[in-house]
């Protein structure tokens, strides 16, 4: 393995085993709020999606139904779709494996497949960090979710924050332009401002609109501009 092969697996890693270890908080989570530990692990281990899952279980904690707590999970989880559109092209996978890596299409593994400068380290950085982060993830929400009478509340550790912190790390680096900082500011006011009117899950769907009244207010803008001109 040459030098640059080498830099990737150790980024790869430094994500994957980093970002692994906050499935410990998800467990403990997951469980307090009234799921038991099979479910915990289910969840883990077939939707793999950390923010989504941190979603899901603070809905049903706080009340909300399981219709709504996994409405704003699975809107979370689009995010993926967009992300596979692009590494579909990047990394061209074999169209047999294709179904497999899918479950790997997450935050963590686009961030680290988009950096290489070309498709060979993009595989590489894409499966070391799936199946480092996979097996992390996992193994940690196991033993959050065993733990999780022991520790008491985890409110009271701050370990309900652990995931929507990891979350926003990987997002503030994405956030370059103005549009981009225009929606995420947007959402963030919706959801907050929502947040004691709507049931509990609700916000986190709202704060979809965002997106498309920032790209309405661009286009009246540049519709402006033009007759200006």
């Amino acid at each position: 393995m040459d030098r640059t092969s080498r830099d990737t697996v150790r980024d790869a890693l430094g994500v994957g085993v980093a970002v692994g270890l906050s499935g410990f908080a998800f467990g403990v989570t997951a469980v307090s709020g009234g799921l038991s530990v099979p479910q915990t692990c289910v969840l883990s281990l077939f939707v793999f999606t950390g923010a989504s899952q941190f979603a899901l279980v603070s809905a049903l904690a706080a009340g909300g139904g399981p219709f709504t707590a996994a409405a704003g999970a699975f809107f979370l989880g689009v995010r993926n779709c967009f992300y596979g559109l692009r590494l579909s092209t990047l990394l061209a996978l074999p169209r047999r494996i294709r179904p497999l890596a899918a479950h790997w299409v997450i935050d963590e593994t686009s961030v680290v497949a988009l950096a290489q400068p070309d498709r060979r380290r993009a595989r590489l950085g894409f499966a070391v960090t799936g199946l480092s982060l996979y097996l992390c993830w996992n193994l940690t929400t196991l033993l959050g979710a065993l733990g999780a009478g022991s520790l008491g509340d985890p409110d009271a550790w701050g370990l309900d924050a652990a995931g929507p912190a990891v979350f926003l790390a990987l997002l503030a680096p994405m956030l370059r332009g103005t549009a981009e900082r225009a929606t995420a500011a947007l959402a963030l006011l919706i959801a907050v401002g929502t947040l004691p009117l709507l049931p509990a899950g609700v916000p986190v769907l709202a704060a979809a609109l965002a997106a498309p009244l920032v790209l309405l207010g661009r286009r009246g803008r540049s519709a402006g501009e033009a007759v200006v001109r």
